[in-house]
């Protein structure tokens, strides 16, 4: 049976099946979140040592109210009134762009062509900049405040985007809020565990791994929007993957090689 095209109310969406397309959707979301938010937190936390901890959890606690103010306005409409070919082609293409800056990124740090993200770095040019000044003796903290806001604001602002394009072309914005919550959860506990930073986390490896995924998602649902019968239907987005990983890994075998050949001629 061929997909369905045009709107369709919510109700036809209820209990559908988990496809591959919900599980690599979950996955890609839950990663991007994570890798977005050990940045968020790296910020709060330096913001919270170096200035005030009621203060900068007060600042990233509205920041994720807003941003969760955000994906129900603009969501919830875009599941319910957006024909679906046309969200789709939209949804695609916005994918396939911001996928590819995520994968280019990726792909030039494991080539050793970029610096790789340092959490640690960051961490001490946020306590740097925070200490130029001594935090208030009481009261709020507004420094501390605004820092954390706009570290989790701008942060989450991606997931945001993530969230509403992969959630919304399939119809599963809740899975996709969900896993996303799931992410900042997870990240929370750990930080409150480490009491810093999460350096250790292979954060560009889930870089390329979520470039990849949105890279393949971006292909699939264009493709749908403008007509394309996908061998399989759902299961194109693992085969997409596949071959997107390849494409990956056969990039940074080349930038490897060129630079490692640059090193022999110098």
């Amino acid at each position: 049976m061929g997909r369905p095209s045009g709107r369709l109310p919510c109700s036809a969406w209820q209990g559908r099946p988990v496809h591959s397309a919900t599980i690599v959707l979950l996955v890609s979301v839950f990663l991007a979140s994570g890798v977005e938010m050990v940045e968020a937190l790296t910020i709060v936390v330096a913001a919270g040592t170096t200035r005030s901890w009621r203060s900068a959890l007060e600042g990233a606690a509205v920041a994720f109210v807003v941003l969760g103010v955000l994906v129900t306005a603009v969501g919830a409409p875009l599941v319910h009134y957006v024909p679906l070919d046309a969200l789709r082609i939209v949804v695609g293409g916005l994918l396939l762009v911001f996928g590819l800056q995520w994968l280019r990124k990726a792909v030039l740090r494991a080539g050793g062509l970029k610096a790789k993200h340092d959490e640690d770095a960051i961490y001490a040019a946020e306590v740097a900049s925070l200490s130029h000044e001594p935090p208030p003796s009481k009261g709020r903290d507004s420094t501390a405040f605004v820092v954390a806001f706009k570290g989790v604001f701008l942060e989450g602002l991606e997931v945001v985007v993530i969230v509403l394009t992969l959630g919304a072309a399939e119809h599963r914005l809740a899975l996709a809020a969900a896993a996303a919550g799931a992410a900042v959860v997870l990240v929370a506990v750990i930080g409150a565990i480490v009491a810093r930073q999460l350096a250790g986390v292979p954060e560009n490896a889930m870089k390329m791994t979520v470039g990849i995924m949105l890279v393949s998602f971006g292909t699939f649902w264009s493709g749908e929007g403008i007509g394309v019968h996908w061998p399989g239907s759902d299961l194109a987005i693992p085969v997409l993957v596949g071959i997107y990983a390849v494409v990956a890994w056969a990039a940074v075998a080349a930038l490897v090689r060129g630079r490692r050949a640059d090193v022999g001629v110098a």
